[in-house]
């Protein structure tokens, strides 16, 4: 079971208009405890993200490089020169913006997330229509899984129903999200796809490959036990 971004996601967003003001944003960071908006237009689709380090720009560079070495301030990007000047969010909205759909995995938006480093990615419909929020603290809820029912999903779901294989012929352990897999796969190709597919279980941490291979001599004759 690969859990999906409209497992997790929030449904009640704070986003604001392209003509909403700097103070008007400051004031709903405040209130609402979030590190970025969605930026909408007059039919509720996504056109941008404004994000507290979008704000904290103008605050920071408002007055020219002020407080900067040279060296620094050389690296600083021009965009960011530009956004000092912004009064608006659509002078200071980051665009076109970056979204994820309801039915991508979660494992997809996480790794968007590790990649661009944001810690929210507003949701979007097929028409680009803002649905829902997805955080960093949203994509972790899937650690939260007993162990109890990845052990049921390995042995049953996958070992038995996937791989179609005796799970008498493992022992599957799980310890806090940490798998353990112990036995005699036929072949070492059949132990790599088994180990990648029980990787990709919701809620797994990581997986400890305790298992058996069989000499290579004995996969190249076909010689399987």
């Amino acid at each position: 079971m690969n859990a999906l971004v409209k497992d997790v996601m929030s449904t009640e967003v704070v986003a604001v208009k392209r003509s909403t003001s700097f103070k008007e944003m400051a004031a709903k960071l405040r209130e609402f405890r979030v590190s970025a908006f969605p930026v909408i237009d007059d039919y509720q689709k996504v056109i941008g993200v404004v994000s507290e380090a979008d704000l904290l720009a103008k605050e920071a560079l408002s007055d020219g490089q002020a407080g900067f070495p040279g060296a620094i301030a050389d690296l600083m990007h021009h965009k960011d020169h530009g956004k000092a000047e912004g009064l608006t969010a659509g002078d200071l909205m980051t665009h076109p913006a970056v979204t994820v759909r309801p039915d991508d995995s979660v494992e997809h938006a996480a790794r968007m997330m590790y990649t661009l480093q944001v810690k929210r990615l507003p949701v979007v419909d097929a028409g680009g229509y803002l649905v829902g929020i997805v955080s960093r603290a949203d994509v972790l809820t899937v650690f939260d899984r007993p162990d109890e029912e990845i052990l049921a999903e390995i042995t049953d779901g996958i070992i038995l129903h996937e791989f179609l294989l005796d799970p008498g012929r493992f022992i599957v352990t799980v310890a806090d999200g940490v798998v353990t897999l112990k036995g005699n796969p036929e072949s070492a190709i059949l132990a790599r796809n088994l180990l990648g597919r029980v990787r990709h279980v919701q809620g797994v941490v990581a997986v400890r490959d305790e298992l058996a291979y069989p000499p290579p001599e004995r996969e190249i004759a076909g010689l399987y036990f």
